[in-house]
């Protein structure tokens, strides 16, 4: 599993309301895999971010988005919401975002709802 150690866990702005995905991370070479979150507010769609994604990981690694939604990140008072769904991916499952999540911001109140876009 050294390969995906590569990989960071999460990679959100720092700040503000953005689309994420919930990606699984797959190593080629030893089928080891790891769920990912990505979320920026530059892209406009939730492919966006999946493509920008790819760009940015080796090659030997297959990513699959599992799912998206939003992210309210509010770093003032450290707090994430987690929420909505992706038109194109469906709903991530939230509450393993979320789990994430709290290993990069373990001083952060970090929540989710299912409700919204």
């Amino acid at each position: 599993m050294a390969g995906l150690s590569q990989i960071a866990d999460v990679d959100i702005d720092p700040k503000g309301v953005f689309k994420y995905i919930l990606i699984k991370c797959v190593e080629k070479s030893s089928k080891a895999e790891k769920l990912v979150v990505r979320g920026y507010y530059r892209c406009n769609f939730h492919a966006d971010i999946l493509d920008e994604t790819r760009t940015a990981t080796p090659s030997d690694f297959t990513l699959k988005c599992i799912g998206g939604g939003r992210i309210q990140h509010n770093d003032l008072d450290k707090n994430i919401l987690v929420y909505g769904y992706s038109q194109g991916y469906g709903r991530a499952d939230h509450q393993i975002t979320v789990d994430i999540l709290k290993r990069k911001y373990p001083d952060y109140c970090i929540t989710f709802s299912n409700d919204g876009y």
